[in-house]
């Protein structure tokens, strides 16, 4: 299969960035969204909302019609809300071919069911899960946009299908590699957004590096705990859509997470955090459907529990940071070994 023609389910900054990737890369994009004045500004080759000052290529097209985005194309793209992404695509089930790939942009975990995108697309769309792929690594869209070199991570059961989306987009200055481990990928890209915003927060309380590492370290070592518990590969948190995403997430204000947690370490409540936000803040989406989870499977996630806390239950920040100090010392690493 070679993929020319790809339609995009989406609009926001990712899925815009995305559709610069491909067009750099030589294949022709048509985009879909409901807002009328954004698939007109797309149409006229910008994205102002949300991607204020760029020039798009000629390449990509925008339309408000289903069928226009969801035929005729090599590689269908899902770049929503993850909690929108079911009723979303279920009026483009008629539409899609069973034979369409369909890759995977969005990161979290399903409100209700507990579900990853993936499984969430494959049921939505009436599409085989083989057939269904996904992306992440260290993407923040704004720089990707301005063409600063990166990497990522495509992941799919089927190496091939993978083989054939980093084909598809890689360029002078997007460097895609595979995996078979969708599981841990998604769970790593779900995961980094929840500990993105507990680095914000801990920064906006005016604490330092050394604070900022200790989350992330640890935070790892949750993700890692509970990737393996659904069946993900350890080293896959070691990678680009593990250690690399968390990395990039947790370290910039470009970082939409990094930004919310910021902005209610300084005192702001969730809604004056969330007002201030371009976008869905998926790591506050995310937290109470992953801590649910985690639950369930017996995985202990503190950082974790502690954004949900804060977030859903009007937990204090200040009472949480120093309830995760006074946790039981345990052995470094994923593994848990009191002493």
């Amino acid at each position: 299969m070679s993929i020319q023609r790809v339609g995009i389910i989406g609009t926001g900054a990712w899925g815009t960035t995305f559709a610069q990737v491909l067009a750099d890369a030589g294949r022709e994009v048509i985009m879909w969204g409901r807002n009328e004045e954004t698939v007109a500004q797309i149409q006229s080759g910008s994205n102002q909302r949300y991607l204020p000052g760029i020039r798009l290529s000629p390449k990509i097209t925008a339309t408000t019609e289903r069928s226009e985005v969801a035929t005729d194309v090599d590689l269908l793209v899902v770049v929503l809300p993850t909690q929108v992404i079911r009723e979303t695509l279920e009026p483009f089930q008629d539409l899609i071919s069973p034979e369409t790939p369909i890759l995977s942009l969005s990161k979290g975990l399903e409100r209700n069911s507990l579900k990853l995108v993936t499984d969430i697309i494959s049921e939505a769309a009436t599409v085989e899960l083989y057939r269904v792929a996904a992306l992440s690594g260290p993407n923040l869209s704004r720089e990707i946009i301005e063409k600063h070199p990166t990497a990522t991570v495509i992941a799919s059961s089927s190496e091939d299908l993978a083989s054939e989306i980093a084909e598809a987009c890689h360029n002078s200055y997007f460097r895609p590699y595979v995996s078979t481990d969708l599981v841990g990928v998604e769970v790593a890209g779900a995961t980094k957004n929840v500990i993105a915003v507990a680095v914000g927060a801990a920064e906006g309380m005016g604490w330092g590096s050394n604070t900022r590492t200790t989350l992330i370290t640890r935070g790892l070592a949750e993700m890692t705990r509970f990737g393996i518990a659904l069946g993900a590969h350890p080293d896959t948190f070691a990678g680009l859509a593990g250690m690399g995403d968390l990395i990039a997430t947790c370290s910039s204000k470009l970082s939409r997470n990094f930004s919310f947690g910021y902005r209610m370490g300084q005192g702001m409540s969730k809604e004056e955090a969330k007002a201030l936000s371009v976008g869905v803040v998926e790591g506050a989406a995310t937290a109470r459907p992953l801590v649910r989870q985690a639950r369930k499977l017996g995985v202990d996630m503190p950082i974790s529990e502690a954004v949900s806390a804060v977030i859903n239950d009007g937990a204090d920040l200040f009472e949480m940071s120093r309830a995760l100090l006074d946790r039981p010392r345990k052995r470094d690493g994923w593994r848990i070994h009191l002493v």
